[in-house]
């Protein structure tokens, strides 16, 4: 069974005050490549280390933000289009280096501005930033988008002291152009690979985010989920990654989809890293590290979502060893076996008011944007799209689709919204949170990544997981690195309820903690090396 592509990897289809100590993390084992030809890619020992290992080593006199900028920068170029040619990057930032310096002074002087200071970080292409950096999409026709402003969420990383040190690939247009796509890729910069085993999908459409963290080609990145889009690229890219309740993360500034599903989020190593950036990116002032809690499952109901399941027994057999955990730090596992979506139609009318919220967000999106920008209205992008690509490698349907859509008074997409909404948080999470007398749901981060094969569109078979649930509700929802099967990561989801971000982001680290089961990647070419 093939599922609609918006319920798959999104829409996108389709993302602090007191200094780390050594002794609030145990990190999680830093593996190194298999011993074979890939190995030459793995990365070294500075650069595996996570986000809050590098903050301790920053603020230890151990490194300069400068020397972790110029290793970033260097490794970002060896593995971007040469060796396993990686793609995670559309354009490195030429300011990097001097906003290192300045913290690299700051620090110096004793002025350092917190945990984030001198970090180094790489933002999806859809996020404005006032670096001399164009903010694409992926799409061809914003290549000359250069807004010289900072999104909210950029400049609190920035008030914070961090690094951006370029801009993610993506799937076009946040995977909202084609229902025939391929995740990750995108007119400006071809295919994202997943750096686990290269011929694997690396999910859309914050590939470029997640392969960038997995790859240690940046301490952090930010990406942006409509639907699934920072859960399935860090599930499958082997790494952490938090969609905040929506509304957390202001979104000014950020290329749109949907203004009731879309939000940024951290993608890292470690629970504790993106912690760390999600109260900057918030702009709210609240420390998200300093509320974890190795102990915090003690106790705590677990919604198991049996019902989120498929088929497959590896993935079913890596999942009860996360339940096993999970119950070992005592949690109480309540199974709950089967749940049906509240309204008819479901798929559909996601799908509708998807439509009707691209076409009113990308009208006012374009509208505003720098005078180089000579496309003005979706309708613009599609007839530059029909004149510029004589041989374009998908279709465009889905903005297609979107133009024909009205207004946002329109009663179709406003008794839609209604619907949708009230499935997935009345009768969906909320419900089975009551039900069940849980405090967090548990299932897979999504199914086991595909082959991909380059032309073609995606092809994930039966879906794992109820990420679209916290998606069309706009509630919470982390992965967590669960292991592999076989050479492929796979993730553990954590959801609850609308602004329980502290308390998903603490279950799912003190599950990391006593997991420890992120890999490094191994940079194979197929799963038979």
């Amino acid at each position: 069974m093939r599922l609609p592509l918006f319920s798959v990897i999104g829409l996108s289809l389709v993302m602090a005050a007191c200094m780390p100590q050594a002794s609030q993390e145990t990190s999680v084992p830093h593996n190194k490549a298999s011993d074979n030809v890939a190995s030459v890619y793995a990365a070294p020992a500075l650069l595996e280390l996570s986000l809050p290992e590098l903050s301790v080593k920053l603020a230890a006199g151990e490194t300069t933000s400068l020397d972790l900028t110029d290793a970033y920068l260097q490794r970002i170029k060896a593995l971007q289009t040469d060796g396993p040619q990686l793609r995670a990057f559309i354009e490195l930032n030429p300011a990097a280096r001097a906003f290192a310096r300045e913290s690299d002074k700051r620090r110096a002087a004793g002025q350092s501005l917190g945990p984030l200071d001198g970090i180094p970080i790489a933002l999806k292409d859809n996020i404005e930033t006032l670096d001399p950096m164009p903010t694409t999409a992926g799409a061809a026709v914003l290549a000359r988008n250069v807004t010289e402003r900072d999104s909210p969420l950029v400049a609190g990383l920035r008030s914070h002291g961090a690094v951006v040190l370029g801009k993610t690939n993506l799937s076009e247009w946040a995977n909202f152009k084609s229902e025939n796509s391929s995740s990750g890729y995108s007119e400006i910069a071809g295919q994202v690979r997943n750096p686990h085993v290269l011929g694997r999908n690396p999910c859309g459409s914050s590939s470029g985010s997640g392969v960038a963290v997995a790859a240690s080609l940046a301490a952090g990145a930010v990406g942006t989920e409509t639907n699934g889009s920072i859960i399935c690229p860090a599930q499958v890219n082997g790494v952490v990654g938090f969609k905040p309740t929506v509304g957390l993360v202001p979104q000014d500034y950020i290329v749109p989809i949907s203004a009731s599903q879309d939000t940024a989020g951290p993608m890292t190593k470690t629970v504790r890293g993106a912690a760390m950036m999600l109260g900057p990116m918030a702009g709210e002032g609240a420390d998200y590290a300093a509320t974890l809690d190795v102990d915090s499952l003690s106790g705590t109901r677990v919604g198991v979502m049996a019902f989120s399941l498929n088929s497959d027994l590896d993935l079913t057999a890596k999942f009860n060893a996360a339940k096993d955990v999970l119950a070992g730090q005592g949690a109480v596992l309540v199974p709950i076996e089967a749940f049906d979506i509240a309204t008819d139609d479901f798929w559909d009318k996601a799908l509708l008011v998807l439509e009707y919220e691209f076409k009113d967000g990308v009208d006012r999106y374009l509208a505003d944007a720098p005078k180089p920008v000579l496309t003005r209205s979706l309708a613009d992008v599609i007839a530059y799209n029909k004149g510029a690509f004589s041989e374009p490698a998908y279709d465009q349907d889905l903005l297609i689709r979107s133009d024909a859509r009205g207004a946002l008074t329109s009663a179709d997409y406003l008794a839609a919204l209604a619907d949708i909404q009230k499935a997935a948080r009345g009768d969906g999470i909320d419900s089975l949170l009551k039900t069940y007398d849980v405090d967090v749901l548990i299932g897979p981060s999504g199914p086991i990544a595909p082959l991909h094969i380059p032309g073609e569109a995606d092809e994930w078979g039966y879906w794992a997981g109820a990420g679209y649930l916290a998606a069309v509700a706009g509630y919470p929802n982390l992965t967590v690195p669960m292991g592999l099967v076989g050479k492929i990561p796979v993730g553990l989801s954590f959801m609850g309820a609308k602004d329980s971000d502290a308390k998903i982001l603490s279950y799912g680290y003190a599950y990391e903690q006593a997991s420890r089961a992120r890999t490094a990647p191994q940079y194979l070419k197929d799963d038979s090396n």
